[in-house]
């Protein structure tokens, strides 16, 4: 029988997803499954994208442009202007997801065997990209207890090589919640000017910022304009991931202009889903602030609620909506597959995404897990109470 390649044997199962058999299984015999594992928000999609899909009225659902439509690009600069993010609609390519800007960022900025630093835990995919782009993700370690701050600069450059091309973040971060500050944002810049570097930095989360403090974008640190690649993505701000569409932004003309080659080698972001982006701009500032409000408090509810189960253990999240929480259990994913297998209470259960598949570096995460807050403030109450409940009958329990 042949063999598959060295890559699909090298690339990772999602943590995120990997235990989803077992969540449809429990579902199967009867039981409520509290999903906290996932970022998919249960907020609805802006009444303007769902209008826009109804009222449809082409009559061929045809290409369209691989850079995305000029309208939809045209919109978006104004919406980054909100943020002091000045760009133009040249400087936008439309893409598919996040998930693809990020791909392809790698794809047109890195060769084979380049490495790019990023701090740990991370989102679990940037090294399914990595290895599908035949990158190397080299980590420095942040920890829980430390509220996942960045270490210090000596700490990525004892990583630096003459195969380093780029480090990657994540602002506000998935999975942790951290919010970087403007002195971490300029160590990087600072670091990404001293050894001319690629920033791929991914802001999808930027309209969850629960603190005094300003959201800083890679796109506003000066001197390094032409290193700069951000990711952006339309499925959590306004709740459509589904439509699948995110965005490329570079003011480096030669990266762009790689991309589009990719771009034009799968010829064109979806067609629907732009319809839907390019109507949730005119969402308005109601949508944005209602769901904004909601994050807040289930946030307090999801935090207060962790840190109450004894031997539970999460910092508080400034962006984003997930936090990593420590455990009083010998290893998390072992744990989190029981809750699936073997534990319900009065018929329901929850689901987690073990920590240790957000990190690089073996062994880190093994009594941790990430929770997204993307349910109901009763809900989440209902799911941190059967967590106290499982942790109580759980036979890996750590005193």
């Amino acid at each position: 029988m042949p063999q598959i390649s060295e890559r699909g044997t090298l690339m990772p199962a999602s943590p995120i997803r990997k235990l989803a058999p077992l969540a449809y299984a429990a579902e199967e015999r009867g039981i409520k499954v509290y999903r906290l594992n996932i970022g998919q928000p249960d907020l609805p999609t802006p009444q303007a994208a769902l209008d826009a899909i109804h009222n449809i009225d082409r009559k061929v659902l045809e290409y369209s442009p691989s850079q995305g439509y000029r309208s939809y690009r045209e919109k978006l600069v104004n919406y980054y202007a909100k943020y002091n993010i000045f760009v133009t609609a040249d400087d936008i390519i439309v893409t598919t997801g996040g998930s693809e800007a990020v791909l392809f960022a790698f794809l047109a900025c890195l060769n084979p065997g380049d490495e790019i630093i990023v701090p740990e835990p991370a989102y679990a995919n940037y090294m399914a990209f990595a290895i599908s782009a035949g990158a190397v993700i080299r980590t420095v370690t942040t920890t829980i207890d430390e509220g996942f701050c960045l270490p210090k600069v000596e700490k990525f450059e004892e990583l630096i090589n003459e195969r380093t091309k780029a480090i990657l973040i994540c602002n506000p971060n998935n999975p942790t919640g951290y919010l970087y500050t403007r002195k971490e944002m300029n160590r990087i810049r600072d670091l990404v000017k001293k050894y001319d570097l690629y920033l791929f930095s991914d802001e999808v989360y930027r309209e969850f910022i629960y603190t005094g403090s300003p959201y800083i974008s890679a796109c506003h640190l000066e001197g390094i304009e032409n290193n700069v690649v951000l990711i952006d993505s339309v499925s959590k701000r306004y709740s459509e991931c589904g439509i699948r569409i995110g965005a490329l932004i570079t003011k480096n003309v030669a990266v762009r202009q790689a991309v589009m080659k990719f771009c034009q080698a799968r010829l064109s972001p979806p067609l629907i889903g732009q319809i839907a982006a390019e109507a949730s701009l005119d969402a308005g500032e109601d949508y944005e602030r209602e769901n904004y409000d909601e994050y807040v408090e289930r946030r307090k509810c999801l935090i207060d609620g962790l840190n109450r189960i004894p031997g539970v253990y999460s910092p508080i999240p400034m962006g984003a909506f997930y936090t990593v929480a420590k455990l009083p259990v010998d290893d998390a994913e072992k744990f989190c597959a029981w809750c699936l297998k073997d534990f319900s209470y009065e018929g329901e259960t929850v689901m987690m995404a073990p920590a240790a598949g957000f990190y690089t570096t073996p062994g880190l995460g093994k009594n941790e897990v990430r929770m997204a807050y993307v349910l109901k403030k009763h809900d989440l109450q209902r799911a941190l109470f059967i967590l106290g409940k499982a942790l109580e009958v759980y036979p890996g329990r750590v005193m």
